[in-house]
């Protein structure tokens, strides 16, 4: 007959105090308060899930009743206290679970179960777990016995919650706070488990799972548990991705070439490949920020302690950060910080998400963009030699080129003087290489001014961009005409018939090389002119890629015979229809019609 199966998270479940994972400021203490025989009559263990609460809290009952203590103070396992607590048939521990029994009279029969002395061995432990689920009448029928328990009682409490137990609860209790268990000692833990049971485990796999936990044990175990089910003990990196529905590093190395090369097209097929696969918005827009997280912090050592990923994959993290310049990472988080924390409200999430990455793209123009005129607005030593216009043309944004480790970039440092070092350069498809900041000056970025001022400066790229390809055209009176017609037309098909009558009744011309009057017959229609003109500007902007300035006028012109379009209510426009054929209004009362307003 085949052994039952046993889940990870029950079989390696602790049985002593050094087999406890990263809690080791909790044992030592409870091993010291042993050894010199300083227990408290109530303790609570409180942290968040899965990090071994209730498990030290079985460790520590079983040992203090243990007969044979060994010299590190840990349970013998061999006298009967101890095989009693491990086939679970231990008068002298009682575990209750506060979530299903929190009334009042379960506290009263506790209470009353505390007064009879232990049959065997020197103390009687009550465990209950998840306390803070306990009513408020229950707490206040405990706190007598808590505060003043015999001599033989100890209560360990433990709570995920511990701001919802009362204050003088916790002022009876010695207080024990776990803290999560960091992803190292998962790993090492799942790699002696895996080793174990025979599993093929790759270092990056673990890693993942002990990143996926969040710090909770249990739950690593029972990941480590299904995935060894879907590779037959197989564990690659591969595998733990696609399992986990997780992106992995790939993605986000080549989605980040794609916005330093500024490729849009790149960008957004790349995001489409992934929500084909299922992924929603959100966790694209959290994965490319712990990304440039990990670019960032790749740029001063001190900070690479702080870097939380598999060892294999930092040499790969280490040359593209020496590609991407840190003002391009800061103002990269800042932009998607927000899209982040607007995600929820997007009416069209997906189409947020692309706006994302199209501003990401620009971002480097941007970004060289605000350095240019920085330099011109005095900061470092003043250049009157050429405008703004001629620095930009001789100094175009730089266009980022993927490079592998045998290509690495020798780049020229610009000192704050002007002055020019050279040096030997990779090809690239612009002229300019991008400028690597040595890490001891990331400090000294002016990160917030870049945000401040970096949803204009990536407008202003992509304008430039669309007026690039854009045919250049002269401002004329036939040209006014045609798209003051299609203005109209457009407001007309947006149902917008107020605004549509009333340009009807005005006509446009041209007063100047880039300048255009709206001619209004009376003060009234001029108002509706004047409401609609930024509308008017970014239209003729749009379709003629001239920026122009609109002004009114009103002018009673005799002369002007431009037909006046008037909204008419329904019943007008019957009785316009019945004196041309008053055999409408025949039938209309033949037949007792009504006329819908």
């Amino acid at each position: 007959m085949a052994e039952n199966y046993i889940v990870s998270a029950r079989k390696y479940r602790p049985q002593a105090f050094d087999t406890v994972v990263g809690q080791a400021h909790i044992t030592t203490t409870l091993k010291n308060a042993i050894r010199h025989q300083h227990l408290a009559h109530a303790y609570l263990f409180c942290g968040p899930r899965g990090v071994g609460k209730t498990t030290c809290a079985r460790i520590l009952a079983k040992t203090i009743n243990c007969e044979n203590l060994t010299a590190e103070m840990e349970a013998c396992n061999v006298c009967t206290s101890c095989v009693s607590f491990n086939n679970n048939g231990s008068f002298n521990i009682f575990e209750l679970d506060a979530a299903s029994n929190n009334s009042v009279e379960d506290i009263r029969e506790l209470v009353n179960q505390v007064r009879f002395a232990p049959q065997q061995g020197r103390y009687k432990i009550y465990i209950i777990d998840e306390v803070h689920m306990l009513s408020t009448a229950a707490f206040n029928a405990f706190l007598k016995t808590l505060e003043e328990p015999p001599a033989y009682a100890i209560f360990i409490l433990a709570t995920t919650e511990k701001h919802k137990i009362l204050p003088t609860i916790l002022s009876r209790c010695q207080i024990f706070d776990f803290k999560r268990i960091t992803t190292d000692d998962i790993v090492v833990h799942l790699h002696g488990i895996a080793t174990k049971e025979g599993m093929i485990a790759q270092e990056s796999a673990l890693h993942v799972v002990a990143q996926k936990s969040e710090g909770c044990m249990r739950d690593a175990l029972s990941m480590l548990d299904r995935i060894a089910s879907f590779t037959n003990g197989q564990l690659t990196y591969t595998a733990t991705m696609e399992h986990l529905n997780m992106l992995d590093a790939d993605f986000y190395f080549a989605l980040t070439d794609h916005l330093l090369s500024q490729d849009v097209s790149g960008a957004l097929l790349a995001l489409d490949s992934v929500l084909e696969k299922g992924f929603e918005g959100n966790v694209i827009l959290e994965g490319l920020a712990e990304h440039m997280r990990n670019l960032l912090l790749c740029k001063d050592q001190r900070m690479v302690r702080l870097l939380d990923v598999p060892n294999d994959h930092k040499p790969v993290y280490f040359e593209k950060a020496n590609q991407t310049p840190p003002s391009f990472i800061l103002s990269a988080l800042n932009i998607l910080n927000d899209t982040e924390l607007n995600y929820k409200s997007a009416t069209n999430k997906r189409l947020h998400v692309e706006m994302c990455l199209i501003r990401l793209c620009f971002l480097l123009q941007a970004t060289s963009a605000a350095e240019v005129k920085k330099k011109l607005s005095g900061v470092g030593e003043p250049n009157t030699e050429f405008s703004a216009k001629k620095n930009i043309a001789e100094n175009p944004a730089p266009v980022y080129t993927p490079q592998n480790s045998s290509q690495k970039t020798q780049v020229a440092v610009q000192e704050i003087q002007g002055k020019k070092l050279e040096a030997p350069v990779a090809k690239a498809v612009s002229s300019q290489p991008i400028p690597d900041v040595p890490s001891t000056s990331i400090p000294q970025l002016s990160g917030r001014r870049i945000s401040k001022n970096l949803m204009s400066d990536i407008d202003a790229a992509v304008s430039s961009a669309v007026a690039v390809t854009m045919e250049t055209k002269e401002l004329t009176d036939e040209l006014i005409q045609k798209v003051y017609e299609q203005y109209k037309q457009k407001l007309q098909l947006e149902n917008k018939s107020v605004y549509h009558a009333q340009f009807s009744s005005m006509k446009a011309e041209q007063a100047g090389a880039d300048e255009i009057k709206i001619i209004a017959p009376n003060e009234l229609t001029e108002e509706y002119a004047k409401e609609q003109r930024n509308q008017l500007i970014e239209y003729f902007r749009e379709h003629t890629g001239i920026m122009v300035r609109v002004t009114t006028e009103v002018r009673k012109d005799e002369n002007n015979q431009q037909i006046q379009h008037t909204v008419l209510s329904k019943t007008e426009v019957f009785e316009m229809m019945a004196q041309k054929n008053p055999n409408l209004r025949v039938l209309k009362e033949a037949l007792n019609l009504q006329i819908e307003y």
